[in-house]
């Protein structure tokens, strides 16, 4: 029942360490040499490859899907258990009920029909007057189960964020790297490259892109001596920054950036809380930014599991087209989608909309602060209205998507 901002256009998603186009144009497929004797005719190979990797993602999709959603309602589930409240059913899918598995002190577990997530049912959610039950709770521990679920899939993000890192390495702030070299440049007729590391500017080692930045600055229309790292050599060359650089260059005309390095899995936690704080920020952001017009209407839009299905499978197809890739973000795209995702899914659960948790804290906090409750008979009819309207925009939104497929260039 919930829907993601989506850049459907450009779908870029941006680390902290690097930003780069998650999508790009794909059209070559895996095929099969598998010989046809049907008189009928058969699938051709591409077209047997084609069947076989969306099943596999569609597979994959509904397994990643269901497992965030499973870890959102198992962060209620903990953060109820440590306050003490009954948890009568914790539900893998959705009902109709399959089997039963088991059961754990008074909670059943139970497998559902529809695989696609998983539920929590808390005894007592709507009734205050049944002992041990949710709304027998006291404020804050509601508020404190209703934020396990939000908080479990920023915990998540955190997780799949340092995933990545650790697997492309996280930045060396004291080394500056040239990334592109703008053509016509002072950079260019030097000789400077894409993936030299500046060491030194005449006799100054540089130890931060702020340092590099400075003595350019410095020394517009004046000639440096440029030291850099290329592979296992030394090159020295010569260049004169320009005083007028043209719009959007500098004045040497070099994009820079910090190396990737790999480190301990502990190493990449800090900066993956950043990465996970700026995907955050950035989702929140949104909304402001379409009002304001920084961001084409036509660049953003909701959508639900058909349009993220969609990006999903085209983040698995780059993967695999990149497995021979040297660069160890063209095979991230799936995590980095993943991630984007799980963010996405605890903050749009604190939004204060009826029926999710955000939703529910605010019927919780008039009791917290003035200590009267609202009758649960109108906080349910609320949610009620509430979860409806959401199932009724979710069906639009998938409508659309299947209607108006996000275009991914």
């Amino acid at each position: 029942m919930f829907g993601w901002f989506a850049k459907a256009s450009q779908a870029r998603y941006n680390l902290i360490v690097q930003s780069d186009p998650l999508w790009q144009a794909f059209t070559s497929v895996v095929t099969w040499d598998i010989p046809c004797r049907a008189p009928e005719g058969c699938l051709t190979g591409t077209k047997r490859s084609e069947v076989f990797v969306n099943l596999t993602n569609l597979l994959l999709f509904v397994l990643f899907f269901g497992v965030i959603l499973f870890l959102h309602e198992l962060g209620h589930y903990l953060v109820a258990k440590a306050f003490k409240i009954k948890v009568e059913e914790f539900g893998f899918g959705f009902p109709p009920r399959l089997a039963r598995l088991g059961k754990f002190q008074e909670t059943e577990f139970t497998l559902n029909w529809i695989p696609f997530g998983a539920f929590v049912r808390l005894s007592g959610e709507n009734d205050p007057n049944i002992p041990g039950g949710f709304g027998n709770a006291k404020p804050l521990a509601r508020i404190a189960v209703l934020l396990g679920g939000p908080i479990m899939n920023l915990a998540t993000g955190v997780v799949l964020f340092s995933l990545i890192f650790n697997q492309v390495g996280v930045p060396d702030y004291t080394k500056v790297l040239i990334s592109s070299v703008s053509a016509g440049s002072p950079a260019e007729t030097s000789g400077l490259q894409a993936g030299d590391i500046v060491l030194r500017i005449n006799q100054t080692p540089i130890d931060s892109t702020a340092t590099l930045s400075a003595l350019i600055q410095a020394n517009k229309g004046t000639e440096i001596e440029i030291a850099v790292q290329r592979g296992s050599e030394t090159v020295i060359t010569r260049a004169v920054p320009r005083v007028n650089p043209p719009p959007n260059e500098g004045s040497l005309g070099i994009a820079m950036t910090n190396p990737l390095v790999k480190t301990s899995w502990i190493n990449t936690i800090p900066l993956s809380f950043q990465a996970t704080y700026a995907q955050a920020r950035e989702i929140f952001e949104m909304p402001g930014r379409l009002i304001r017009n920084e961001i084409p209407k036509e660049q953003a839009r909701v959508v639900g599991p058909v349009g993220i299905y969609s990006m999903f499978n085209e983040a698995r197809t780059m993967d695999e087209e990149n497995s021979t890739s040297t660069n160890p973000f063209d095979t991230t795209f799936t995590l980095r989608l993943m991630a984007v995702i799980t963010v996405a899914l605890g903050l749009t659960n604190l939004f204060p909309i009826p029926a999710v948790d955000g939703g529910r804290i605010v019927f919780i906090l008039p009791e917290l602060l003035f200590r009267k409750r609202i009758p649960p008979k109108y906080e349910n009819f609320v949610h009620m209205v509430g979860f409806v309207t959401l199932i009724v925009l979710m069906f639009y939104i998938t409508a659309q998507d299947i209607i108006n497929p996000i275009q991914i260039p």
